[in-house]
């Protein structure tokens, strides 16, 4: 979720760049970086924090080239430093590269590339890319760039900028996006609309596949191969700060529909044909051997994530589990040891009661493995092993995108944990790989059904009370679909275990009372319909989620919501997006503020 600017035409380069970077602050970042061509040399200057340090570096007698590269940077590999921030040079500072996403094989591409004597000086996957391209060159940037892209893997917008082809900038993008800016005599390239408006609202919108070069003269796109490509220049009508929404009228709703790409960048570079690969943790079967519990810790969102965690190892790696919430772990003398492991999950890594558990837990002898969005924040920090989820920065107070990548995070975890100790054969996570690649594009097919589910809301506006049930990972789904709806709609939402209801809460269903339950495990599934019956049985009105192609809820439910067929261990990534985007289309039907909710924070950093 980094930020990137790039200009080329006749006026100074530097004050578009910084102008462009603070349009995108809102996406978040850790440091921010820019580079411009002056005289045929490369000048780049590089700050960590906010901007006015970026601003600071470069001072009043910056370059007046004509020509440049700027990026804002959210860390995934390595962290946040000067170093490490965008943009990275060469070894000869020749060439000079800004990039969003992740290379997944980088760690490869470096190993080669210093048998061929090139010296690295950052943590990034993406310095990576400005060696190849010095290593590709042979008088023709263009080329050079297209080679490149035959030899990576993984996401990408990039830009690059060289002084031994200086008129030019050659860009090129894969599921990153990109844009680029047509102006009178003048070019832009960026990662969003926003960075621009207050130049052009005359764009050309990239797609996957499509490489751009830009110079004073035009712009030329091609496909990776070097067919041209023709694009239609799109109009720009929204405002500021819409643009920042990427349209959408919430941070909320835009975060929703960024699953799709965050639950793709999250298993990037993990997932082999029946391997997982975490580069980050380091656990032995040795190590393993000796661990004969494990506590997942987590606060909110992140805890209902780490309930679906335990099913999950418990289910595959036959480790016994015990979920604890943060600011209660620490407090009942958990019995904790050396053969111990504790999995703390925090989005920010700042969460104060996860901290404090992780570091109890540390002074017990625990191993830790932490599960954040955050790279360089104290969780990752401290912590012994971490899963990042490459989530991107969160604005709206509401976690969406943060909680389905801590799902795939659970699973990454619990197969990482079932194939080091051998508890599943090769095959059988070779199944769960299988379907766990398909899930970016399932999501999507379930934010097709928006319509449905806005109209769905529309029932709600007047409502008091609402439950959810469901059994075994459905239930803990449930829980965080009653939070969401909660949490913007300030409507009172409870989540039971549908097994639990003759135990008291039957009590509640009264007439028309709104019921949401969740049918999708399999093992329990005629269970759950009986308890569907009972609560249509006092008349509530209940809306059902099930897989696609199963009729038989539609007879004991007022409308199902249909996800696309999965692994039951899987479901959960995709029952909880129906469910945010009915809490969302709740909350405004209700007119209340979607991303600021009154009361809330988004990270809790104090007790």
């Amino acid at each position: 979720m980094c930020g990137i600017v790039g200009y080329i035409g006749n006026k100074v380069a530097i004050p578009i760049l910084v102008d462009g970077l603070k349009k995108l602050e809102y996406r978040g970042y850790d440091s921010a970086g820019v580079a411009v061509l002056d005289h045929n040399e490369i000048i780049v200057s590089k700050s960590v924090g906010k901007l006015v340090a970026l601003e600071e570096e470069l001072g009043v007698n910056y370059s007046q080239s004509y020509i440049g590269i700027g990026h804002t940077r959210w860390a995934t590999h390595g962290r946040p430093s000067k170093v490490n921030a965008h943009p990275h040079c060469d070894c000869g500072q020749d060439f000079v590269v800004v990039h969003n996403g992740i290379i997944e094989n980088y760690l490869e591409l470096k190993d080669k590339l210093i048998e061929k004597g090139h010296q690295f000086v950052s943590e990034t996957d993406t310095e990576v890319l400005a060696h190849l391209v010095e290593d590709y060159y042979a008088g023709d940037l263009e080329e050079a760039v297209r080679n490149v892209l035959k030899t990576i893997h993984g996401s990408y917008a990039m830009v690059v900028l060289s002084r031994k082809d200086p008129d030019r900038l050659v860009a090129a993008r894969k599921d990153s996006p990109m844009v680029v800016g047509l102006g009178d005599g003048e070019y832009f390239i960026a990662s969003d609309i926003t960075a621009i408006l207050n130049y052009t609202r005359k764009v050309y919108i990239l797609d996957d596949g499509e490489m751009v070069v830009i110079t004073k003269d035009g712009v030329k796109i091609s496909d990776f191969e070097g067919t041209p490509r023709t694009k239609d220049v799109f109009d720009v009508k929204w405002d500021a700060v819409a643009a920042e929404k990427g349209g959408y009228e919430h941070f909320m709703l835009k975060e929703i529909h960024e699953q799709p790409r965050a639950l793709k960048d999250t298993m990037l570079g993990r997932l082999e044909e029946e391997r997982i690969v975490l580069q980050e943790v380091d656990l032995t079967l040795e190590e393993l051997a000796q661990i004969n519990k494990v506590y997942i810790v987590a606060c909110g969102t992140a805890w209902h994530a780490g309930l679906v965690g335990k099913t999950l190892i418990e289910r595959w790696a036959r480790l016994p589990v015990e979920v604890d919430i943060a600011s209660e772990f620490r407090y009942r003398s958990p019995l904790v040891d050396e053969h111990t492991l504790v999995v703390v999950v925090s989005q920010s890594g700042e969460t104060a009661d996860t901290l404090a558990a992780l570091r109890e837990a540390k002074n017990q002898g625990a191993r830790v493995v932490a599960v954040t969005n955050v790279v360089g924040s104290t969780v990752s920090r401290e912590a012994h092993d971490v899963i990042f989820t490459w989530a991107g920065p969160e604005i709206a107070v509401a976690s969406t995108k943060a909680y389905t990548t801590q799902l795939e995070g659970m699973v990454l975890l619990g197969l990482y944990l079932a194939q080091v100790k051998g508890t599943l054969s090769s095959k059988k996570i070779g199944e769960v790989i299988s379907a766990l690649k398909k899930i970016p594009a399932q999501a999507q097919e379930v934010l097709d059904q928006e319509s449905l589910i806005k109209e769905l809301a529309k029932s709600f506006v007047n409502v008091e009370d609402a439950f959810f049930i469901g059994r075994s990972l459905d239930w803990a789904v449930a829980m965080e679909g009653s939070l969401k709806l909660k949490e913007i709609s300030y409507i009172h939402a409870e989540a039971y275990a549908a097994g639990e209801l003759k135990h008291g809460t039957l009590a509640l269903i009264t007439e028309n009372t709104p019921v949401i339950a969740l049918a999708t495990q399999r093992d329990v599934y005629d269970k759950t319909i009986s308890n569907v019956k009972e609560v249509k049985a006092r008349d509530a009105r209940v809306i059902g989620l099930t897989y696609k192609g199963n009729t038989s809820l539609s007879k004991s439910v007022d409308h199902v919501i249909y996800i696309p067929e999965t692994l039951d261990e899987l479901s959960p990534i995709l029952t909880v997006i129906p469910l945010q985007l009915l809490s969302y289309y709740v909350s405004v039907a209700r007119g209340c503020d979607v991303d600021k909710p009154r009361n809330l924070a988004k990270s809790v950093t104090v007790e």
